[in-house]
């Protein structure tokens, strides 16, 4: 059975796609760098969105802060954007979030792979 999607969430994904190719095409500030959204949250009045991106250059949440704060100034211009070009009765009000998941990812993928070295040693220890 297939699952139905909420307006919640419909929302949310229309608006990671639109953003996506706005900040892309659109900011021309050499602060941001290459900018991904990863996902979108809105609250359920669709009021609100919270905005997660990571940047390609920056791995903590520290080096990426000057690109969160050009995001977070240029928010209305893209909610503005976001209105001409969508049909939508009412655009949320967009903060942007640096999403430290990415990163956390990589060191945790980093520390498999030296615990597996360090078995891969001592079982070669061992013959």
């Amino acid at each position: 059975m297939a699952r139905d999607f909420s307006r919640q969430e419909r929302v949310a994904d229309h608006l990671r796609k639109e953003l996506a190719v706005l900040i892309q095409h659109e900011l021309r500030d050499p602060r941001l760098g290459m900018v991904s959204v990863t996902a979108v949250q809105v609250s359920r009045d669709i009021a609100h969105a919270r905005v997660f991106f990571t940047c390609l250059d920056h791995d903590s949440e520290e080096q990426a802060k000057p690109a969160t704060e050009v995001l977070n100034k240029a928010a209305g211009f893209l909610r503005n954007c976001l209105a001409k070009s969508t049909a939508m009765r009412t655009v949320p009000r967009l903060r942007f979030q640096f999403d430290n998941s990415v990163g956390r990812g990589r060191n945790m993928e980093a520390l498999i792979s030296r615990a597996t070295a360090a078995d891969q040693h001592l079982d070669e220890d061992e013959q």
